[in-house]
């Protein structure tokens, strides 16, 4: 059976009944896809109802092939073990008593004793080291990222629908997904805002509210194409807004002639110079022609107003929300933050040992390092979170700290309250407009935070705390593009280009980190392989 999806006429809403897709058809074959699109489109809900787990409101959707699905990783049960995640737990289990010579002569003819090589071969292509009685709470989230990968190409299916496959990787982790996706031999759709693996995709298939279009080729390719749409869709804006100032120009004109018409007629039955029954009639055939033309004169305003809606919402679509941030008032030698010999971990296990540091002025400094190295650990001690092991931090200015759950926000509360609750002295009009830059509009702003996707809660914790009139003097990111769509993350990175502040920033985004212009990097390794500064 030939490897494909086809997705025919395809409607869904959700269940709060936001439209999502309207007659959506698109296929997808046997090569790599990457899946984009802005936050809360429905990439995500795409690939549940390409596995079933979603049924459509209308529409078909024709698989041909085994599918295999990798979706955002949460957390797990307390006792799965990577054994469990590969179902092979059994498996295993029997091959330990047949080796203790406990198994049956039927369980004997059942044993597979190839598994345990194959279950290793399988990790490894991943760069994981671990032995299959592992519990997945004991890995780090990109080592769990990378198990379940290493888990659903394990079966070999004949498809694979992978969401955000690299977040939470390090630089390795990521590597190994890209060289696992390069030898594949089956189908993948991939939804992912990693650009480097985007690149290596044989087509971009991006969703917007328009539908979904196909590019071939990778992220660059797609890029240049949809640089092309955007300035065609500017000018066809601005073809549309001429038009409709042309034909209320052209109304006016004829309204003005046909009322300089009627008054000659007026003025010529006032002076008798026409018998009465005839300037009846002409009166009549005026104001008959003068309702026409001002029906003709609607229907051509209201199409040309309708090809405008019509170019503005494809404009929208295609072009980035922009982000203007005001100063902070961070001069070049003021001390921002200052460690002393700090030492983290859990415990007595140390991740990071000794570390001094001194950041001043508007700084960019990156920690980067291998999965489970500490830095999320760091950070927590940064912002006295946690106390570390030893040593001391101490921070000077007033700072921002946004992780990856953006745990400032309430998951109760809408997007325009936490911006007032972060914000106090902000009036209404404030909080809107700053709301507003980043595309959070009138009822948009009252969105509760427990209902908005991954990408839109980090867009509304951006809001609430780059928004402000003061902005603060340091900013603290944790992975913040992990759940940011592309155009999204580019849009960040322009904003922090133009935040004069300092920066502290974990991330294994390189892209991202060159587009912020990182000045220097902290690395960490191991807590034996210490820290290196660059």
């Amino acid at each position: 059976m030939p490897v494909s999806i086809t997705l025919s006429g395809l409607s869904y809403s959700t269940p709060d009944g936001r439209l999502l897709f309207d007659n959506l058809s698109i296929a997808f074959n046997a090569e790599r896809t990457g899946l984009v699109g802005r936050n809360g489109v429905g990439k995500s809900t795409l690939l549940r109802l390409i596995s079933g787990e979603l049924a459509p409101r209308s529409g078909t959707i024709a698989v041909g092939g085994r599918l295999a699905v990798l979706r955002q990783i949460v957390a797990p049960p307390a006792d799965m073990t990577v054994a469990d995640l590969f179902g092979v737990a059994d498996d295993l289990m029997l091959l330990e008593r047949a080796e203790a010579g406990e198994a049956s002569l039927t369980e004997l003819a059942e044993a597979d004793w190839t598994l345990p090589t194959r279950l290793e071969a399988a990790l490894s292509r991943l760069g994981l080291a671990v032995r299959p009685a592992t519990f997945l709470t004991a890995l780090s989230g990109g080592e769990a990222t990378r198990a379940a990968l290493a888990a659903l190409t394990f079966g070999e299916p004949d498809m694979l629908l992978l969401d955000e496959p690299t977040n939470n990787l390090d630089r390795d982790g990521r590597r190994a997904v890209i060289d696992l996706l390069a030898g594949w031999r089956g189908g993948a759709v991939v939804i992912s805002h990693d650009r480097e693996l985007l690149e290596t995709m044989d087509a971009i298939v991006e969703l917007t509210s328009l539908g979904a279009g196909r590019y071939g080729g990778g992220w660059s390719a797609y890029r240049a194409r949809k640089a092309i749409e955007l300035a065609a869709a500017r000018h066809d804006l601005d073809d549309a807004e001429r038009r409709l100032v042309g034909e209320k120009q052209s109304v006016q004109i004829q309204a003005e002639k046909q009322a300089r018409r009627a008054g000659v007629g007026v003025r010529k039955a006032k002076k008798g110079d026409m018998p009465k029954i005839v300037a009846g009639g002409l009166a009549r055939k005026a104001e008959e022609t003068r309702a026409a033309d001002a029906r003709l004169g609607e229907r051509r305003m209201a199409a040309a107003a309708s090809a405008v809606e019509e170019a503005r919402g494809k404009l929208e679509v295609l072009a980035p929300f922009s982000v203007s941030l005001p100063p902070s008032g961070l001069v070049d030698d003021r001390l921002v933050l200052r460690l002393d010999a700090v030492s983290v971990g859990y415990g007595d296990k140390a991740l990071v040992r000794d570390l001094s540091l001194e950041v001043r002025g508007p700084e960019r400094v990156a920690i980067t390092g291998p999965n489970g190295s500490g830095k999320s650990t760091l950070l927590r001690a940064i912002i006295g979170d946690r106390p570390p092991l030893s040593g001391r931090a101490d921070r000077r200015v007033d700072f921002a700290f946004l992780d990856q759950r953006v745990s400032l926000l309430d998951e109760g509360e809408t997007i325009r309250d936490a911006y007032r609750r972060l914000d106090p002295g902000a009036s209404e009009e404030a909080c809107r407009a700053s709301l507003a830059r980043f595309k959070f509009r009138a009822d948009a702003a009252l969105r509760t935070v427990g209902s908005l996707s991954g990408g839109e809660r980090l867009r509304a914790g951006l809001a609430c705390v780059l928004g402000r009139a003061k902005p603060p003097q340091l900013l603290i990111l944790d992975e913040p593009t992990n759940h940011l769509d592309v155009e999204s993350i580019e849009t960040v990175e322009a904003g922090l280009r133009a935040y004069d502040g300092a920066l502290l920033v974990v991330s294994h985004d390189e892209a991202f980190l060159n587009a912020i212009s990182i000045g220097r990097r902290i690395e960490l390794a191991s807590a034996e392989g210490g820290t290196r500064m660059a």
